[in-house]
């Protein structure tokens, strides 16, 4: 996440200094914590007094701290204040999918030697489960608070990324719950709420959702995200980018922000009023802080070059709504912009609100945490066996069966030996993908496998840059005598990656060609499993008879050979669906990256299910089970008629009816709501779990809308041959809205189309004018 930067000797000095002196109290092996009551000199404080309000302890330590330490404080690696009984602390720690040690806030040794490794977001994001995701998060903030109070973790997460997976070829599209709005949203405010696990004001951790905004390009062909100026319309940026950000604020109530190193049309997004103070905490009235990315402060000056003066840039952030810099550049800049009149101390103070707000939220001025509701966790309470079931759980649910010939589930009685295949079939860490931690334990495809047969092993390649055949031969020997053959292929972090961007879709190397010999070698079935963060073109492998049936498992996380191995024998019912599109090579051809446009324009596809029309290989929602389902409509109305706020009219405003569509603030959105009641039947002889997913399509005359928009999303089990009844609300405002090309949400007169798997069922939306006088 960060990035070196070059300057004078002065400067690199300081650096050194600030190093020093942020040693923080991480590595003594103790929480940090202020106020502690054994200590005579501090125990009186006012702000130590736990029953004042937050905010009148916060107003009490800021007007005791001097401008040098105030100024120590602006960044991630926060200077100590004995005086005063604070401890140094560091902010940055990382919890994507599991307490992880890429921060320097968080270690592992000792009493910790590691953390339960859930599946990478992408994967955990196919199971289309909100209550798993809440679960998750609880998890991991347990997991954090413990290490936090033996002295090994802070408290401040920066995760999740909930950035849109605009591109396949992105390198961190793995973290992101996948390329949907709504999809994106409900998962970052599902798994924030299990972090934070907030009581009142109070949190358990608090979570942090990045990189805001229109941030999804790391490297390609010559272009970094230091770099990049990401043009973005209003309309893409109000429908789509910021969404689950939006989703974060409002509905997970989450406690930071991070903004991103890339501009936004021309403005770095860290250095935005309008982005910062404006949005996120204007509109959406975020109730915690704003971090930088990590460096990206200072690549604002030395890269980008957006102001002349290093202490300009300093300003510019914390003036935009800057509250924290994980970097040094405002310890080094921000007196200097003070002297210099461009900043002032009340700026400063603003700022220190906001964090120190949060650190008090979290108990950490309210003395020894042994003392606090969470005091009680410690290492027992990490990688317990409850914990490690929900990663093998959570690695089940998120496995999407792809293709099926009829081969899976695989029998141990007729497939006793099985050949097991590829770079990836007995891989560890691979697993876990990035922005992970140290798991306490892995089970390989290989060896999950081997819990149910015989295996053969044989990689097939070295790794899965896979750039020479010579192993072809033992493989293909394997699966000429085993009685089924199961290829474990993809990519890894070599190939997808933060810094590195994929250059196409295929599957790197001489992959595709030991898939299609194996497959035509082997005696039995054929069955390819896939990870990967990204989409991969593996057409050949879909259109190929002799491979018999598709998986893919994401990055699967430390049970995720368990999983494969349970979902290749029908132990588990694979449920798990795409939460993006995966398209043929032929499409990156067409899209640079460094177009952020959804919508398609003259030779311009466009990007995702909601905008493309082409080619792909498997869709946004793909994925097969083992049994069958049938879905029918139980009660659907077909008609609303939508109040207009009479009161807007008095003032002529009749832009409310602009193109036949009226905006969502102009109405009564709480009338708005149609009882949607779908039954799910399991007509197989398998029981299962049918994620029934709820697309809405605008009139036909609404050209600046989206094709369809997933707008709700269910995961029922259902008991072979019973029926399950599911029950939606569909709000007018939320789920029948559109954007229009000024970034107004507008509701569509007209018929709109509902779409449930093959039922299709009409809503005629009506203006109610009545009593209006113009």
């Amino acid at each position: 996440m960060s990035r070196t930067t070059k300057r004078d000797s002065l400067t690199l000095l300081l650096l050194l200094l600030i190093a020093i002196l942020s040693i923080s109290s991480v590595e003594s092996g103790r929480p940090p914590f202020a106020c502690d009551p054994r200590n005579g000199l501090t125990r009186s404080l006012r702000f130590c007094r736990t029953n004042l309000p937050i905010h009148v302890r916060v107003r009490d330590l800021l007007g005791r701290l001097t401008l040098p330490e105030k100024i120590r404080l602006l960044v991630n690696n926060a200077i100590d204040v004995p005086r005063l009984g604070i401890r140094g602390y560091e902010w940055w720690s990382e919890a994507l999918h599991g307490v992880s040690n890429v921060g320097p806030g968080t270690k592992f040794g000792g009493s910790f030697p590691g953390a339960t490794s859930f599946p990478q977001v992408i994967t955990t994001a196919a199971s289309f489960n909100e209550s798993l995701w809440e679960r998750i998060g609880q998890v991991v903030s347990d997991e954090a608070r413990a290490m936090y109070n033996g002295g090994m973790a802070g408290l401040t997460y920066w995760s999740p990324n909930v950035n849109i997976f605009r591109d396949p070829r992105w390198g961190r599209g793995q973290e992101t719950p996948g390329e949907d709005p709504v999809l994106a949203g409900k998962y970052a405010a599902s798994y924030v709420r299990g972090l934070q696990s907030a009581t009142g004001n109070r949190l358990k951790v608090a979570a942090c959702c990045k990189h805001y905004t229109a941030y999804d390009l790391d490297n390609w062909k010559g272009v970094d995200r230091f770099h990049f100026n990401a043009r973005v319309s209003k309309q893409d940026l109000a429908d789509t980018y910021n969404v689950p950000f939006k989703a974060c604020v409002v509905e997970g109530k989450v406690a930071s922000v991070m903004c991103s190193y890339n501009q936004v049309n021309g403005k770095p997004t860290c250095a935005d009023p309008d982005l910062l103070k404006g949005t996120i905490r204007g509109q959406w009235h975020l109730n915690g802080y704003i971090v930088s990315d990590c460096d990206s402060v200072g690549v604002m000056y030395d890269t980008q070059h957006f102001t002349v003066t290093p202490e300009e840039s300093a300003a510019a952030t914390i003036k935009a709504g800057l509250d924290l810099d994980c970097g040094p550049f405002l310890a080094i800049y921000t007196d200097l912009a003070i002297r210099r009149g461009l900043l002032t101390v009340t700026d400063v103070d603003m700022a220190l609100a906001n964090t120190v707000t949060v650190q008090m939220r979290l108990g950490m001025f309210d003395g020894e945490p042994s003392a606090q509701p969470y005091g009680h966790l410690g290492p027992r309470h990490v990688c317990t066996p409850d914990h490690k079931q929900l990663a093998l759980e959570a690695a089940r649910q998120g496995i999407v069966l792809l293709k099926n010939s009829g081969s899976l589930p695989l029998s141990t009685s007729r497939h006793r030996t099985v050949a097991v295949i590829g770079p990836n079939s007995d891989v560890t860490e691979t697993m876990i993908g990035n922005y992970a931690g140290v798991a306490c334990d892995y089970t390989s495809p290989l060896k999950g496998i081997s819990r149910y047969v015989r295996t053969v092993h044989q990689a097939g390649c070295s790794n899965v840059a896979c750039k020479a055949n010579n192993l072809f031969g033992f493989a293909e020997v394997a699966a000429r005598h085993a009685d089924a053959t199961v290829l474990i292929m993809g990519l890894d972090q070599s190939i997808e990656a933060e810094f590195k961007d994929r250059a196409g879709l295929l599957l790197p190397g001489y992959q595709q060609e030991l898939v299609t010999r194996v497959a035509q070698a082997s005696k039995g079935p054929t069955i390819l499993v896939l990870m990967s963060g990204g989409p991969i073109d593996v057409s050949f492998a879909k259109y190929d008879r002799r491979v018999s049936a598709i998986l893919w498992a994401g990055y699967p996380g430390q049970a995720g050979g368990t999983a494969i191995a349970d979902v290749l024998f029908g132990t588990t019912n694979p449920g798990g669906k795409l939460p993006m599109t995966w398209y043929p090579q032929s499409y990156v051809a067409k899209v640079p990256m460094t177009n952020m446009g959804m919508r398609p324009s003259r030779g311009y596809p466009g990007r995702t299910y909601r905008f493309y029309k082409g080619p792909v290989v498997f869709p946004f929602g793909h994925g097969l089970s083992y049994t069958n389902f049938k879905q029918s409509l139980a009660l659907a109305p077909t008609d609303l008629s939508v109040l207009i706020n009479t009161n807007l009219f008095a003032t002529k405003n009749y832009s409310t009816l602009s193109s036949k569509a009226i905006r969502v603030k102009h109405t009564n959105c709480d009338s708005l709501s149609l009882p949607l009641h779908i039954d799910v039947e399991n007509i197989g002889n398998m029981d299962g779990t049918h994620t029934l997913l709820l697309f809405s399509e605008p009139p036909a005359a609404v050209k600046w809308s989206p094709n369809k928009q997933l707008i709700s999303f269910h995961r029922v089990h259902v008991i072979a041959g019973s029926k399950q009844r599911v029950k939606i609300n569909v709000h007018a405002c939320k789920h029948l809205s559109v954007v229009d090309e000024f970034g107004i949400r507008r509701i569509p007169m007209g018929q709109h189309s509902l779409y449930i798997g093959d039922l299709k069922h009409s809503i005629s939306l009506q203006a109610n004018l009545e009593g209006i006088k113009n």
